[in-house]
């Protein structure tokens, strides 16, 4: 071969692979792509898959990693991509003023500097994952409709510079995390509905500050009178600030007097008393409260001393005393002892609540002697010790890296709120899932509290609920392993189409609904304690070879601490109630109301939130409902790819069941026990009249496995 032609052809193929795009970005890409419903305007190639060689409009590039993503004023519509988290590389990410809608994801770029979605139509809350963003330094979400409290932890944002989350409809106080953003200079919070004060925002280093056209009250610190500041549209307190509360320690500057100046005393001090006074003393009239309030603590001490030697005393004088009992417990305590010492320790606990001390004596060991470290307020915590549970098996990491290939992109099956979940395969031929909580969901040094979460679900059992098989927490990972079904989720069965897959016809619609009930009925009515889901949606519901459901993610939302602020990203998805929405919290009715959601997926084969759709049509619920009563405008909802064959009286009950679930007040939608009721008897309906309504109109849509199989659900569990 000539040589020139090998130099050239070698110098080809190097050069494609130093443009080449990194896979993981090139996926990450295509789904911002689908999900902004593929816009024209971007002039991205349809079957491309190297945006940084081919240098894509608005993506910036560091050799083979994407480190940009600039799409703003480009007029784009539909939603915010989930799996971003996957851009390891990117710094900046700008899709501001443009018309998004849905929800903040919550799994975002982890190294981001730059984070701006302003302008657009965005709802929910502001994720909690930003919290791990630690190298953000700037932060915009203005002019958005993001609502419910800022539950942010802004202890590792100290490289945060400026945050914009104006114009929107946050409520609540802000977090007391904000006093840690030491490189703050910026911050625009004005036209929300926040409430509290302001002070956690007194000596932070603030160049520009806006809270106008808020719910503030207090006071307006002196320190923030020096800056930029927009403070109107408020409820501020008028009139001098009051005098900090008795016990607070002097500031600064009268410890520096005291140790310079020995006995002199300072103007103020003089004018408290002689000068022979100031200088026998150098006493203020702080100081002589604090003799004061030490006294009172002397004395109470004292007083709870005598206490402690009373309720010694023997039978005899208890009975004296009125009191028959020769062991007392602590709760009547205030029983035992004459008013005099009653009044005294009355007297200690109101001291205790004025000057913020922690002066109570600890509950375990009543009878042991006093130290310092008891009245402590930082004196140690004893965590619980949780036994590991021993009805679920115990994985290795090494062993579930084996299984998903390290957890590679081709192993992975789904993406939720609380992690990813990888298909493991085992060397015996068992297939499993294994769900990896993400680290922002449950930290890694909280392992008592993971394993307490694996103990509470593993005692969950039931026919059509996700069965936990095992779980892994080593090297500050937390993972949870379930059984494997092979047709995937719900979701996929309505919404993903593929040449292999083939429509749900009706009877295993009305299978997967009543299955879907009978675990929430478990969850609600049988479980003890009772477990709310929260997060009831198609994508948590997973048929087997028979297509049967198997409510997956049932507890985790349960027993997960800061489940609620996660799963509140979720707000405006089409799932939730209109009462989650409001108060950001989840209940048995909430739980109804998606299910009810899930239905109408199952009932018109559409999404419970289609942004591509018009804007009245975009909300399923919204949709559906005036429909769910009219028989005709119900036979124009049904899904196309029913294609006409269902029973039409079975239809209409399905129709009914789902009217009463998606009620917008909460106090009437039904439990769960008659929702399951109510399709069990569709169900006998349906068996009954199958001969007549299905054999005569609609034969086809009994054939295959669904007809033993609907029986099967109507008999069993």
């Amino acid at each position: 071969m000539d040589p020139w032609l090998l130099f050239i052809a070698t110098f080809i193929l190097l050069f494609n692979a130093a443009t080449a795009t990194d896979p993981t970005d090139v996926a990450s890409v295509k789904a911002i792509f689908q999900s902004l419903n593929s816009p024209p305007q971007l002039g991205w190639p349809a079957n491309g898959d190297d945006p940084c060689g081919q240098s894509w409009k608005g993506i910036t590039c560091s050799g083979t990693r994407v480190t940009q993503i600039n799409l703003s004023n480009l007029g784009l519509t539909g939603t915010l991509a989930y799996g971003l988290d996957a851009l390891t590389s990117l710094t900046n990410l700008d899709m501001s003023n443009n018309n998004l809608v849905g929800t903040i994801p919550y799994q975002l770029p982890p190294n981001l500097q730059r984070l701006n979605f302003a302008h657009n139509n965005l709802t929910g809350t502001v994720p909690y994952s930003i919290s791990n963003l630690t190298s953000l330094t700037d932060l915009n979400l203005n002019h958005n409709q993001l609502q419910q409290p800022l539950n942010l932890n802004f202890q590792n944002l100290s490289t945060l510079s400026k945050l914009d989350l104006s114009f929107n409809s946050l409520t609540g106080d802000l977090p007391q995390t904000m006093s840690s953003l030491s490189g703050i200079t910026t911050m625009y919070l004005q036209n929300n509905q926040f409430t509290g004060t302001i002070d956690i925002l007194a000596n932070l280093t603030l160049n520009s500050l806006n809270v106008e056209n808020n719910n503030f009250t207090g006071w307006i610190p002196e320190q923030l009178k020096n800056i930029d500041l927009q403070t109107g549209g408020n409820a501020w307190s008028s009139g001098p600030a009051p005098p900090p509360p008795p016990g607070t320690p002097p500031i600064p500057k009268s410890k520096e007097h005291h140790k310079s100046g020995g006995g002199t005393t300072t103007g103020q001090d003089a004018g408290s008393g002689t000068k022979d006074e100031g200088k026998k003393s150098g006493i203020g009239g702080g100081v002589i409260a604090g003799i004061v309030i030490s006294i009172i603590v002397v004395g109470a001490l004292v007083a709870f001393f005598l206490v402690k030697r009373k309720s010694k005393k023997s039978s005899s004088d208890l009975e004296k005393l009125g009191n028959q009992s020769t062991a007392p417990p602590p709760s009547n305590e205030a029983h035992e002892v004459t008013s005099v010492q009653t009044s005294s320790v009355l007297d200690l606990k109101k001291f205790d609540t004025s000057a913020s001390m922690n002066l109570k004596p600890p509950p375990i060991d009543r009878h042991k002697s006093f130290d310092n470290n008891e009245f402590s307020i930082n004196s140690p915590i004893v965590k619980k010790t949780v036994t590991p549970p021993t009805d679920v098996q115990s994985y290795s990491i090494a062993d579930l890296q084996i299984t998903t290939g390290s957890f590679s992109m081709d192993h992975l099956i789904g993406e939720g709120s609380f992690g990813r979940v990888y298909r493991a395969q085992f060397d015996d031929g068992k297939v499993l899932a294994v769900k990896k909580i993400d680290s922002s969901v449950i930290p890694n040094d909280f392992t008592e509290d993971f394993i307490e979460i694996v103990s509470n679900i593993s005692h969950l059992h039931h026919p059509n609920v996700t069965e936990l098989v095992g779980y892994c927490s080593e090297h500050g990972q937390h993972l949870l392993v379930y059984e494997f079904h092979k047709n995937g989720s719900l979701h996929d069965f309505l919404h993903v189409s593929d040449e292999f897959s083939k429509p749900l016809i009706w009877n295993s619609r009305v299978k997967i609904a009543l299955g879907t009930a009978r675990a929430l009925e478990y969850l609600h009515e049988v479980c003890s304690p009772s477990v709310v889901h929260k997060n009831i949606k198609s994508a948590n519901i997973l048929l087997d070879a028979e297509l049967n459901p198997h409510l997956s993610d049932c507890g985790l939302a349960s027993y997960i601490p800061n489940a609620e602020q996660i799963l509140n990203h979720n707000v405006g998805s089409g799932y939730d109630a209109p009462e989650v929405a409001l108060s950001g919290q989840y209940t048995f009715k909430s739980d109804i109301y998606s299910f009810g959601v899930v239905m109408l997926e199952l009932l018109s084969g559409r999404k419970p939130f289609d942004s591509s759709r018009a804007r009245p049509d975009q909300s399923l619920v919204r949709w559906a409902t005036p429909q769910l009563h009219d028989i005709d405008a119900l036979a124009k909802m049904v899904d196309p790819a029913l294609k006409g064959l269902y029973p039409v009286k079975s239809l209409s009950r399905f129709a009914d069941v789902i009217a009463l679930c998606v009620q917008p007040e909460p106090e009437f939608r039904p439990p769960m026990s008659e929702v399951v009721q109510a399709l069990v008897r569709l169900v006998q309906r349906a068996n009954m009249s199958r001969r007549t309504t299905f054999g005569s109109d609609h034969g086809g849509s009994l054939r295959g496995s669904d007809e033993p199989a609907i029986r099967d659900v109507q008999i069993g569990t």
